[in-house]
């Protein structure tokens, strides 16, 4: 009888992915409510092969807790472990003690956000040949901004939330509703740009029944605006006089991001009702933004019941995407979860950044080098272009 052949068996390969590590801090900045991922997306990633890390705590902002990660598969550790991962997801501006814990060569996930990054911080990244990536402005096949869309969703819907809960208030507000009732003259609401963010504002306040006016100098996005939100909305050019009428009469003014309008003058703004609710959904670290004449109140820090509106006294909201971060969670989720999974596959950032051209235009700094021209003007270095750093790559 002849002794049996031994044949040859495939082995399973090991996935180089597992290898890979992602880092979630707590955010640092008290304005910063939002939080990457949600328990049930880290368990994606963990599934996937990944190990992810999360500082203790990190997650209280959208109230889940540490077990609920490590239910997941996450492992719950100190800031410093979490900053040393290979990729660090952190979405507000680094701050210069956090830039010298991440290890060299890592990835580091954040919004832009110029005026609020750290020079000191953005040139320790750059000595530390850390490659930096702005979510907000990384692009898809389509020339959408996932991130930055999702987010300015958000802001325009939890404007209009906000606007109406204030209004409704017996205390503080006027303790009237949007509209909807028969025989009762509705509210005005005002929306400047007619993005993302001013379509889901305008949505919004025609659900709640108000009258919506919505401006923009880009007559095919306001064409565009007619088609999806119909004759419930009526859309202008910003024609001074039309735009300060519409001012002077509304009970909700909301000004999106690049919404084109000029600053609104402290005249204009004193001719505005007693009691109306302003958002500034651009205006980021107190620069003013749209209404420079305003005091701020960011939504991430204080209750909105604690502003009196029978004082008089106008207040413009910013920030108001993080008065509901764990919707924002849930919406970064989703677009993380096929990001990560993209990015990690292509073996390297250089190598993803090479394939991916909606990723490249998110870069700020690749291989100690400042690769968007609005970060190089800020730090008075000269532009490199990463295309070119790339074919050397």
């Amino acid at each position: 009888m002849n002794d049996p052949t031994p044949l040859e068996m495939l082995l399973q390969a090991a996935a180089t992915a597992k290898s890979v590590s992602i880092g979630l801090p707590a955010s640092t900045s008290y304005s910063e409510k939002r939080f990457p991922l949600t328990p049930e997306a880290a368990a994606v990633l963990v599934e996937r092969g990944y190990s992810v890390r999360m500082q203790t705590g990190a997650a209280a902002c959208i109230h889940y807790s540490d077990a609920a990660y490590s239910r997941m598969g996450v492992h719950i550790t100190d800031r410093d472990t979490t900053l040393r991962s290979d990729i660090v997801i952190h979405l507000p501006a680094i701050n210069y003690a956090d830039a010298s814990r991440l290890k060299r060569g890592a990835l580091l996930l954040t919004f832009f956000h110029p005026e609020l990054q750290d020079p000191r911080a953005l040139r320790l990244l750059m000595q530390k040949y850390i490659n930096c990536i702005a979510l907000d402005l990384i692009e898809n096949s389509d020339s959408r901004k996932p991130f930055a869309d999702i987010l300015n969703e958000i802001d325009g819907r939890a404007a209009l939330a906000i606007a109406s809960s204030l209004l409704a208030d017996s205390v503080h507000g006027k303790g009237i509703l949007m509209g909807g009732v028969a025989g009762i003259v509705p509210c005005e609401v005002t929306v400047l740009g007619s993005g993302f963010d001013a379509l889901a504002a305008a949505r919004t306040a025609i659900g709640l029944g108000a009258t919506v006016r919505m401006f923009d100098n880009d007559s095919y996005s306001l064409r565009e605006a007619d088609r999806m939100l119909g004759p419930a909305v009526i859309t202008s050019a910003m024609h001074p006089r039309v735009l300060v009428s519409a001012l002077r009469s509304a009970d909700v003014v909301v000004a999106c991001n690049n919404c084109g309008c000029p600053q609104i003058s402290s005249e204009i703004v004193q001719e505005m009702k007693r009691g109306v609710i302003i958002f500034d959904l651009g205006a980021q670290g107190g620069n003013g933004g749209i209404f420079p004449s305003l005091p701020q109140s960011d939504l991430a820090l204080a209750s909105p019941s604690d502003n009196s509106l029978d004082t008089g006294r106008r207040i413009c909201y910013v920030n108001a995407g993080s008065a509901v971060p764990r919707t924002a969670a849930m919406a970064l989720s989703n677009v993380f979860m096929t990001m990560l999974s993209d990015l990690l596959s292509c073996d390297g950032v250089a190598n993803a950044l090479k394939l991916n051209p909606g990723l490249r235009k998110g870069a700020y700094i690749f291989m100690g080098k400042p690769v968007n021209q609005r970060l190089a003007r800020m730090l008075n270095m000269r532009h490199v272009d990463i295309s070119i750093m790339l074919q050397f790559s």
